[in-house]
């Protein structure tokens, strides 16, 4: 998404607004898939505040992830926020950290708005808080089957605890 920025930095105190549609990539973070079958909805301004520009914008949608008990599709809402100081790249001072650095008139909104998602997202969804999972012996879904795995089976790393707790009771 390339915005022009030309009226902003010429007027002090200029505002320019934002309403587009931003095509997100399929991303992979922390093990997840994140696909977006139709275009997030980014809405906003940028201000001219005299020492540099101001983004505040929210972008809003759906994404498709897998729950994280049972792998099953589900489709959950994306709504973040992105708040960033522009600076133009002549411009900035070097002690300037928490700033974006742009190149002439205009500014590509992409990659912030991916790294903010990044930052916005959750590390699990799931299809429900009562979501059973898989069975870890079969790999069946619980929500949808029952299985007649043996559910008293141990792993053997955990044998000796198990004979130590029996003993206990």
């Amino acid at each position: 998404m390339l915005i022009d920025l030309t009226e902003v930095i010429k007027n002090e105190n200029g505002k320019i607004n934002i309403c587009e549609d931003f095509n997100m990539p399929q991303i992979s973070f922390m093990g997840e898939e994140f696909e977006f079958s139709a275009p997030l909805k980014a809405s906003g301004t940028i201000t001219n505040n005299s020492k540099a520009l101001e983004l505040d914008m929210t972008v809003s949608g759906k994404a498709n992830v897998h729950c994280a008990r049972c792998a099953s599709l589900i489709e959950i809402s994306v709504n973040f926020p992105v708040k960033e100081t522009l600076m133009r790249e002549d411009e900035a001072n070097s002690k300037d950290e928490e700033v974006i650095l742009y190149q002439g008139k205009e500014i590509e909104l992409d990659d912030i708005i991916v790294s903010n998602f990044l930052m916005n997202t959750s590390a699990k969804y799931l299809c429900s808080e009562e979501c059973k999972g898989l069975c870890p012996h079969c790999g069946i879904n619980l929500n949808e089957h029952t299985c007649d795995c043996d559910k008293d089976i141990i792993d053997p790393r955990w044998e000796k605890l198990a004979e130590i707790m029996k003993n206990m009771d």
